[in-house]
């Protein structure tokens, strides 16, 4: 069941990229959360397309819609549907694709696999799936509101390309994040970049980069070793979604050059607390979070779509050029950043859940 992911909080999503609409399934939500339209809408408002000319010009209001599972705006515990109808759908800008397999991008493995495939735009390969994501990210934020009022999730960019922000994680700000289409908080190199991407974007060609994210404030004892560590579960969550490629958590590959006295946390007690005095780990030591900021960075390659012309085959195997058309992100990261914060919710919340319904000592 790929189109599926968590345990006790699951989400379900659906749609294609230019079909009727995309949207998600979520169960395991609590009854009784106060939760509107508007509470989901802030998120998608932050991912849709058309935002800034560094991103790609579809043009979709992206406005959401609860059909099922809330009631005179309180959940149910029912399955909650959310649903986002395609606005500004062109498929026929992707005639050439239907016989034409685009470079690094799922056309061949799709139809590989299923004998069949969507053509337009990518179908469910498409970047326009992550709408559900947000949607369910949304509403796992508002569990997590009030379960843990002081726990924040918050990703932006570090990394275009060659060009790398200096951003101190411990007290980066949303309001730093958002106050630039890069949402790079770095003012220096954000204007570097939004200068890179725009002459990327005017030679037909893409860039890739890196988004962090930090947990802050988070409760210990989240994680379910040894399968389901929650290191485990936020690499499968953040590798799911399209264009990444890499995934590294507090010290990461780093670690590989560092000695056992270098890397290890040591513990101290603050507050009448537990507390480590460094954090290589980031935040989470045997699966299980020890209440630290968790901190990870992802990778995304450039965009597979570029107007160059790139070697290609056909379906009926003969060897051909195709340069694409359409409206793409030149780079995908200042996109990514609201999709990641959504994913590490989901998974947070389906960690909480599942850790309150695992031990009769906690509350």
């Amino acid at each position: 069941m790929g189109s599926s992911f968590g345990r006790l909080f699951r989400i379900t999503t659906f749609g294609e990229s230019h079909g009727g609409g995309v949207g998600v399934v979520i169960d395991g939500c609590p009854s009784r959360l106060a939760l509107s339209p508007n509470d989901i809408q802030q998120e998608l408002d932050r991912r849709r397309p058309g935002q800034s000319t560094i991103v790609t010009q579809r043009q979709e209001s992206d406005r959401c819609e609860i059909v099922s599972g809330v009631f005179e705006g309180k959940t149910l515990g029912t399955p909650i549907a959310i649903l986002v109808r395609n606005e500004d759908a062109r498929p026929e800008a992707y005639r050439e694709n239907q016989e034409t397999y685009r470079p690094s991008h799922a056309d061949y493995t799709y139809e590989a696999k299923y004998g069949i495939r969507n053509w337009q735009g990518g179908g469910r390969a498409s970047a326009r799936e992550t709408i559900g994501r947000v949607a369910a990210g949304a509403v796992a934020r508002k569990i997590l509101g009030q379960l843990f009022p002081r726990l924040e999730v918050l990703a932006y960019v570090t990394c275009v390309h060659e060009l790398v922000a200096t951003i101190d994680s411990a007290t980066v700000t949303r309001e730093e994040v958002e106050a630039n289409p890069t949402r790079c908080p770095d003012v220096a190199v954000a204007a570097q970049i939004v200068e890179l991407i725009e002459g990327t974007r005017r030679r037909g060609d893409s860039l890739g980069g890196v988004v962090e994210c930090v947990v802050r404030q988070p409760p210990a004892g989240l994680g379910e070793p040894v399968f389901d560590k929650l290191e485990a579960d936020l690499a499968k969550a953040m590798l799911s979604m399209p264009a990444t490629k890499g995934f590294e958590i507090g010290s990461g590959f780093a670690a590989a050059k560092m000695k056992g006295s270098e890397h290890n946390d040591a513990f101290e007690i603050r507050g009448a607390e537990v507390r480590t005095k460094t954090n290589h780990s980031g935040g989470i030591q045997g699966g299980i979070s020890n209440g630290e900021n968790i901190i990870f960075r992802v990778a995304f390659k450039p965009t597979a779509t570029i107007a160059q012309p790139q070697k290609t085959v056909t379906a009926g195997r003969t060897e051909t050029t195709l340069a694409a058309g359409g409206r793409h992100d030149p780079c995908v990261v200042p996109r990514a950043v609201p999709i990641v914060e959504a994913m590490t919710a989901i998974v947070l919340c389906d960690h909480v859940l599942r850790q309150r319904a695992g031990s009769l000592a906690r509350p």
